[in-house]
């Protein structure tokens, strides 16, 4: 069913309460999340989006039951990855001929995905806009790499909607539809959850695309995103917080991450959170091991961080395969300006300390020079040794 969003403008997408992951299993989804496609009805029909393929009978009978789709005059597709585009194929069976709008690069990823380079694509960059009536045009600003190459937005003139798709969003089921309806910890965290695990490998661009809009001095009443809950009242206030979150943001917090085989590398870990409390009570302490925590909750916290610790026993002359495949993910992320430490236990050879410094370095960390490298279980001189690896990251 459709829901209001504006005058001539509802939203016809899916809210999905029951979703656990997202891109694969790469993203936990904790408290579901949202397809948002939008119906705009001037004197042309245009539809904004779709939704993800296991979702597109009901999305078509939906929009089959508010309107002859045959009268929607075109599609703008502003992303083409397949929670957006995935309803494309099976709509377009019934109206082949619709013109679809999109940047270059999406009619790439669309026929690649789908294979049908006979679709009527119409290819738009910055600055263009078409007319859909009533005094009202919508214009397209290309949004690259926020977070695909073909990404773009869609402005409505008039009503001052950005359809912003994948920016200013989250992976969060809200049924009311609107931010300020919303359980407020919960947007912000989910927010953040989705800049960090998400954007952030992107953040200059970001940076540098808020200031190139921000010079149109468009008047935005409604931030329309493509997952979760769609910003009205100070629209712009998910905005100014990607500006603050894409310059290296940090609060005052450390976070530590390990894994452990036989908990002496977790006594490492909790031995450095007790002194880090001790030497500064403001900073907040964050402790996971990373083979049991959700590894995209971790990268928020470490997204937060203006430091972290990284620990691991050595296994195989190297680091456990759940801290490997883990810093992997970080490295992926892209985080500017943070500290970083490591330590672990070891039995035999030791290299594990080594091989987290070279990878946290590698990683874009300023590895300070304190560790703990713990030969069997620690005894009171390896735990004393905490004091200098905390003093080294809050310094």
């Amino acid at each position: 069913m459709r829901k209001h969003v504006k005058n001539n403008v509802s939203w016809i997408g899916k809210i999905d309460w029951e979703l656990e992951s997202f891109h694969g299993d790469d993203y936990s989804i904790n408290n579901g999340s949202s397809q948002n496609a939008y119906l705009i009805e001037e004197e042309k029909t245009v539809l904004i989006d779709t939704v993800w393929k296991p979702h597109s009978t009901e999305f078509i009978d939906n929009l089959m039951s508010e309107i002859d789709i045959n009268k929607i005059d075109f599609i703008v597709c502003n992303h083409g990855e397949v929670d957006h585009s995935g309803s494309l194929p099976a709509l377009m069976e019934k109206i082949p001929n619709t013109p679809i709008y999109c940047t270059e690069n999406a009619v790439k990823s669309l026929v690649g995905q789908y294979h049908h380079p006979e679709w009527n694509f119409k290819v738009v960059k910055t600055g263009d806009s078409v007319d859909i009536g009533n005094g009202k045009s919508l214009v397209f600003v290309e949004m690259r790499m926020l977070h695909w190459p073909d990404s773009m937005a869609t402005y409505m003139t008039g009503d001052n909607i950005l359809f912003s798709n994948d920016a200013f969003g989250q992976h969060f089921a809200v049924e009311e539809l609107w931010a300020d309806k919303a359980d407020q910890c919960r947007l912000w965290e989910e927010a953040m959850k989705y800049y960090a695990n998400i954007l952030n490998p992107f953040s200059p661009l970001v940076k540098n695309k808020i200031e190139e809009i921000l010079k149109l001095n468009l008047p935005i009443d409604i931030i329309a995103t493509s997952h979760g809950a769609i910003w009205r009242e100070n629209p712009t206030q998910i905005v100014e917080k990607y500006y603050e979150w894409s310059q290296a943001y940090q609060e005052d917090q450390i976070t530590i991450a390990y894994d452990t085989m036989w908990d002496g590398t977790k006594q490492l870990a909790h031995k450095i959170g007790e002194e880090i409390a001790k030497q500064s009570p403001e900073t907040r302490v964050k402790i996971f091991n990373i083979a049991k925590a959700d590894k995209n909750d971790i990268m928020t916290e470490i997204f937060k961080s203006k430091a972290i610790a990284v620990g691991s026993p050595t296994v195989g002359n190297s680091i456990l395969s759940s801290v490997a495949g883990w810093m992997q993910f970080l490295h992926e992320l892209k985080f500017k300006n943070k500290k970083a430490a490591v330590f672990g236990c070891y039995g035999w050879s030791g290299e594990a300390p080594k091989v987290l410094r070279e990878k946290l370095t590698d990683c874009g960390f300023a590895v300070v020079e304190p560790q703990i490298k713990c030969n069997w279980n620690p005894e009171s001189s390896d735990l004393a040794q905490a004091s200098g690896v905390a003093a080294a990251l809050l310094s």
